[in-house]
């Protein structure tokens, strides 16, 4: 049996006690369960937006083998199957082994430029539609003013032609085209 000495320590090593003359107690700490299941959570979230992104993509967080095509795989699979569950669980598991901060810096740089291209072709639409349904230069001269490196002969053409197709209710080819134009100018 052990002496109230001994508590906390292996036998053979030397007992410790703090400035009142208590012996020091050493336990484990273990690790909050809780703390454990939101962080898998949320690498196994992680590990379904991976599945999102395209092989680029991927190839740019410079994943290990093993994990960019398990991804690659459960890519392939049909979200309601066990396997493609399995597969997730797998991929999750190895990704708690290894550093994600490159990954969910390059992630949240993909979220961004899908959400700039998005605005960008609200924007280029409702300039489309805005210069197709006027019939001044009004508009034409509010989208020279924000966009100053515009051709403006090129931009009235293409005006022009989409007004005229919309009135003769033709195919649409130069409001396409126009858009095209906008965006590209959106973009810069």
């Amino acid at each position: 049996m052990r002496d109230n000495n001994e508590v906390g320590y292996g036998g053979d090593e030397e007992p410790q006690y703090d400035e009142n003359g208590d012996l020091i107690a050493y336990y484990a700490i273990r690790p909050n369960k809780e703390q454990i299941k939101r962080d898998i959570a949320e690498i196994a979230t992680l590990a379904e937006e991976l599945t999102h992104v395209t092989e680029n993509q991927l190839t740019s967080m410079n994943l290990p083998d093993q994990i960019a095509s398990a991804i690659t795989a459960a890519k392939k699979m049909p979200s309601t199957k066990q396997a493609r569950k399995r597969q997730m669980k797998f991929i999750t598991a190895h990704l708690r082994n290894i550093e994600l901060d490159t990954v969910n810096e390059v992630l949240d740089r993909i979220k961004t430029k899908n959400a700039h291209g998005v605005r960008e072709h609200h924007q280029a639409e409702q300039w489309r539609d805005k210069l197709i349904a006027c019939e001044g230069n009004d508009e034409l001269t509010a989208l020279l003013n924000e966009q100053p490196t515009a051709d403006r002969q090129h931009l009235r053409q293409l005006q022009r032609n989409a007004q005229k197709e919309a009135k003769l209710e033709k195919p649409p080819k130069s409001s396409r085209l126009l858009y095209q134009y906008l965006k590209e100018l959106i973009s810069e």
